[in-house]
Formats: C-alpha cells, structure tokens, sequence
C-alpha cells in the first residue's frame, strides 16, 4: 500500500474507528501516533530524537526531530546537531545550547514503514476493543445472558453473545442437555476473567447462583427486597432446594416464589428442564431450618453438635428413606442448605444406639441410669468420653457438681485402664436393633434385658428337664 494511502486524512479515520467499535477517540489518537513513532525509528533509527504528535487542525499526525543547536566550528553530527548559522534561519531566537524542531516529511516514511504503523494501529484498537468488552462483561458478572450455540469443543458449548464469545463448560451444563449450533441457550455468567487473548466468559446452567438469579427475576418480590433468598443448593437437573424468608410479614415467601397457580415456579423449573425444586422457609434456628429443609419428612427429635456443626436427626421408622431420599438426594441437599453435616437415622437405630451408650456409662462404678440418660442427651456415649472429659464439662450438667465431676472422670480413666489393661474386649448390651419400642429409652432397655432373661430362663429350664 502507498505510504500516503495509510497517513492521509487520519483525522477522518480516527473518527470512523471511534465511531464503529465504540471506543474513545483518544485510545485511537494515541494508537496512531504510536504507530506513526515506531514506523519512524524503523525508518530513521533510534540514535535520532523524534516525537509524534496529533495535530487536531489539520488531523494528521506531525513527525517533529529535534536537534540541539551548536556553534557552526564545533558541529560534528548532523543527526542530532544543527549548526547555530542554521538554527538562525528557521528560528530567529535559537540560541546554542537549545533543541530546536524540524517536521519532517512522513511521505517519506515508505510502504514498509506505513504498513508497520498499521498493523500497530490495528493492534491497538484491537487492545481497546477487548478492553471495552472485558469491562463491559465483568459489570455483568452474576447477571443471567442469552446467546446462541456455535459449536462445541471438548464437550464445552461457545455460545455466541453478540460482542464476544462465552464458553459453558461440560461441568456447568445440566446432564442430559444437548445443543446444536444455532440453537438459543440462557446461562448464568459465573466468571469473567482477562486473557492473553481478550476476555474469557465461562457460563453456568448447573450453578446454584443461576436457580438464584432466575428467582429473583421471575419473583418481584425478591427483586424489590421483599423477599430474601437465603441458600440454594442443586442437583442440576434433578432436584433442587431454595430457601427464603420474608422481611414483611404480610408476604409469605413460599407463596410468593410459586405464584398463582404454581406459575413462577413451573416458569423456572421449565427453564431447568424439568428439575423439581422445593422451596424451603429459612429459620435464624437451626434446628427449624433444618426440620424444613428435610421436608417433606416428618423430623421426631434433632441432636445438635455445635461445635463440629453436626447434627444428628432422628425420623420415625417409616419416614427414613423419605428424609434420606433417592440415593440420599434429599439429605444431601438439606446439608448444603443449612451448611451443617446431617445423620439421619430411625428411631429404632436411636433407640438402640442410646440403650448401648447408657449400657456402656452404666459400666463406670456409681452411675445411676438417670445420670447415664443424662450424659447420653448431653453428647457422652461411652466411659472413653468421660474419661477424656474436663471437669468444667461436666459439671455444669443436670446432677453433677465439681466434686462429683472429677469423681467420675477419675473412675471412667480407671475402667478405661482397667480394660486397657486386660486386654478384653467392653461388654455390650444384646439388642437387636430391628425397631424402636415405644416408651422411653429406660423402658426399651429395660424392656429389651427381660427378654434376654427370660430367654436364659428358659434355656436352663430345658437343661434340667
């Protein structure tokens, strides 16, 4: 191309450029000047000093070397020296010692010179234009966009958002979901990150920020505020749970996420192909939130370890695969609602597991059932953990004091020693854990060490005869 082609009414072009990609006149300015600078060095080597600047008059760039001015007897170099008789003629008030300027003529640049400013400008404006889509998308980041399928590489979707490109992963995609090019496809934007080769967009179908954002667009009422998402957890495509409160107390925030005849709901459930979703009411405790978070079973009693954030709940025999669910769905997703680790066992596991824990308190010398009970509700299920217990521990419980405290710590170690010791194996209780019997837990245990009896009386009767 003709050197004049590239640098000939520059004004025209930075203008058409600013206008077409929307980027800021000035970015496109200080691109071509640092085009039109490097075209020249390469033209005239670095050993000259030369400027560019933007003339906004004329719209062309100005190539300006500037040298210093010398008295004609000790002129040397005539690349970065002018003779002062010369300084004289285009300066009248050149003095030695200034630096004076001399435009030179960028035709003279030449084609690889010129086509070297351009790839520069192209460059550049390309720079600009990732910039402005970069900035752009990351004020989007956590908003939900649209776009159409164009391919797929290594399992990943690019979907085409106008401007830019985004990738939705295989993991972020909901399983059984397939797209063919030109198909319309609606994700999450997760994260917006800046590369080497512009801005990388990574979208979400499978996320639980996405079940989130589709609420909170579909429901005016947790767009205004009225009401809150709290958690959301997902199996995507599968099952879901969401749970929300209200901060007006004429709202209900269930009926608000459903809709008239379930229609904000089934809007998003078709949105997610079908995936069922619960919509659970958030409870400031814990237990009440996750009662509701394990619905639809019916919750009989929760034990709490605030500490490791576990909890242990207890179901009637009949509601156990319901609280459990399909392939431990539902509990599973309880635990990501609530953030606590969750047991779920039957009542009949319960109850055995407590008629062992007291049987095995009971072996410490000098404890009675009650205090065993005791000790059990209060999270010590064994002689070890008294053993291993401070005596603050446990004597801020129901019967205990300090003195009787150590008491027992002391003789819990001592039984602790004493099997230790021996090297026998601690007895247990003979229960068959099939299912709870109704009562307390003293009566089952009682209940369940009379049978026993009874069957040892037998069996020696039969011995005698």
């Amino acid at each position: 191309m003709a050197t004049e082609n590239f640098f000939s009414d520059l004004s025209k072009m930075i203008e058409q450029v600013g206008k077409d990609k929307g980027i800021n006149k000035q970015v496109v300015i200080d691109a071509v000047v640092q085009g039109m600078l490097v075209a020249a060095r390469k033209k005239y080597g670095t050993y000259r000093e030369i400027e560019a600047n933007f003339n906004d008059e004329s719209g062309e760039v100005e190539l300006i070397e500037f040298k210093e001015v010398v008295e004609d007897v000790d002129f040397i170099d005539d690349l970065i020296e002018i003779k002062y008789s010369e300084a004289k003629v285009l300066d009248p008030d050149a003095v030695v010692g200034d630096s004076i300027g001399i435009e030179l003529d960028t035709k003279d640049l030449g084609r690889i010179a010129a086509q070297t400013a351009k790839q520069i400008v192209i460059q550049k404006v390309r720079d600009a234009e990732r910039d402005i889509i970069y900035q752009e998308f990351q004020e989007r980041e956590g908003e939900i966009a649209s776009g159409i399928a164009r391919r797929v590489e290594k399992g990943s979707i690019v979907v085409d958002l106008g401007k830019t490109e985004a990738i939705l992963p295989y993991k972020e995609q909901i399983p059984g979901e397939t797209y063919k090019p030109g198909d319309r496809i609606q994700g999450y934007l997760l994260e917006v990150r800046q590369t080497n080769r512009g801005p990388q967009i990574i979208m979400s179908r499978a996320s639980h920020l996405y079940l989130a954002k589709l609420f909170e667009m579909e429901v005016p009422e947790i767009y205004d505020g009225t009401v809150e998402i709290i958690a959301a957890a997902r199996e995507p495509g599968a099952r879901a749970k969401i749970a929300v409160r209200s901060n007006d107390p004429a709202v209900d925030p269930v009926g608000a996420c459903v809709g008239m005849k379930g229609s904000r709901v089934q809007n998003i459930v078709q949105e997610l192909r079908g995936e069922k979703i619960d919509i659970v009411v958030y409870d400031p405790d814990i237990t009440r939130f996750a009662v509701n978070a394990l619905a639809p079973a019916e919750i009989s009693k929760i034990f709490l370890n605030e500490v490791s954030k576990e909890m242990e709940v207890v179901v009637a025999d009949n509601q156990l695969s319901l609280a459990i669910g399909k392939k431990g769905q539902n509990v599973r997703l309880a635990a990501k609602l609530t953030s606590w680790k969750l047991d779920i066992v039957s009542e009949a596991q319960a109850a055995t597991k407590a008629a062992e824990a007291v049987f095995n308190l009971m072996l410490i010398p000098g404890m009675t059932d009650t205090l065993a009970q005791g000790l059990f509700q209060s999270g010590f299920d064994s002689f070890v953990a008294v053993a291993d217990a401070a005596i603050d521990e446990l004597s801020d419980l129901p019967g205990f004091d300090e003195k009787k405290a150590e008491q027992f710590i002391q003789a819990a170690q001592a039984v602790q020693d004493k099997y230790s010791a021996e090297g026998v194996e601690v007895p247990k209780p003979n229960i068959e854990a099939t299912k709870a019997k109704k009562g307390s837990v003293k009566d089952d245990a009682e209940a369940r060490l009379k049978e026993g009896l009874a069957q040892l009386n037998n069996e020696e009767s039969m011995d005698n005869e």
